[in-house]
């Protein structure tokens, strides 16, 4: 009876594999040999789940998202140490196309649309890996038009003269149109109206309970990230400081101060603070 209790070999990495889309672990990325950007960050995506990647402009946000996505090569830069695990496999070593394919795609900041190419080109791009016929990528920019009705009103504009806003549903349509299994969204509400920001975060949570698309959200505005994710990492200076489910971090009086412009006397640094007790994963 008592051989009923024990766990198999593998069986809990396996059952840790099946809840997890992504895992970051312990990751060091060096630009031009030389600059040493992220210092041993480690994170953990679920399957389904909406997760925060916050800290202020330079702490390593984006850097993270390119290094999960395979794009640091673009800018001299290259991951020099851990892994990155998407699925249960290591994917460091894959080419961007590779990882598209495999289901992980990154929506850039600052929107980065075809100018010269209407909405619904643009959107048609996304699907360019794909190989499942016409009908069905028919159905998905449908499918798009549905979540973002303004680009169905917009589909024949040129993307160059849209707004900053209609160019970044154009973005995230874009990205879904290659059937994602989960998408890097950098900084979305970048430039955009607080009316707008609402409705994109919106689109974004409808798009993780109805279709199941998992997201990292790298963000500056801490408060509507926390809003509408589950989970969050605070990034500075290229660690992660802190983490934490989204609701004890909106309530935690230093991310408060630091990050939600509530109380204290300016801006500071975790590190200043007595009470706050790092945890060194990438010591580990």
């Amino acid at each position: 009876m008592a051989l009923l209790d024990v766990e198999q070999p593998g069986s809990q990495g396996a059952r840790e594999a099946a809840e997890t889309i992504l895992s970051v672990n312990n990751i060091e990325v060096i630009y031009d040999h030389v600059i040493l950007v992220l210092k041993g960050v480690s994170l953990t995506i679920p399957k389904g789940g909406i997760v925060a990647l916050l800290g202020a402009n330079g702490a390593g946000k984006t850097t993270t998202l390119k290094a999960i996505s395979n794009l640091l090569g673009a800018e001299r830069g290259e991951v020099t140490k851990g892994k990155i695990v998407f699925e249960g496999e290591e994917v460091q070593a894959l080419s961007p196309n590779d990882l598209v394919r495999r289901g992980c795609i990154q929506v850039m900041e600052g929107r980065h649309c075809f100018g010269h190419l209407s909405i619904e080109e643009n959107l048609l791009t996304g699907a360019y890996t794909r190989k499942d016929g016409h009908s069905a990528v028919k159905a998905d920019l449908e499918m798009v038009y549905n979540y973002f009705p303004r680009l169905r009103e917009r589909r024949g504009s040129q993307a160059g003269y849209t707004s900053g806003g209609e160019q970044q549903m154009c973005a995230i349509g874009r990205a879904l149109m290659s059937r994602p299994k989960m998408i890097l969204l950098d900084e979305p509400s970048m430039g955009l109206a607080p009316q707008l920001v609402e409705e994109i975060f919106e689109i974004v949570r409808q798009l993780n309970s109805n279709e199941g698309v998992s997201f990292l959200l790298a963000e500056q505005n801490t408060n509507v990230a926390l809003k509408y994710a589950t989970y969050g990492y605070i990034l500075e200076s290229g660690r992660i400081v802190l983490d934490g489910d989204a609701k004890a971090l909106r309530e935690n009086e230093d991310v408060k101060e630091f990050y939600l412009g509530v109380g204290g006397e300016g801006r500071r640094s975790f590190r200043n603070v007595k009470h706050y007790k790092r945890r060194k994963r990438w010591l580990a």
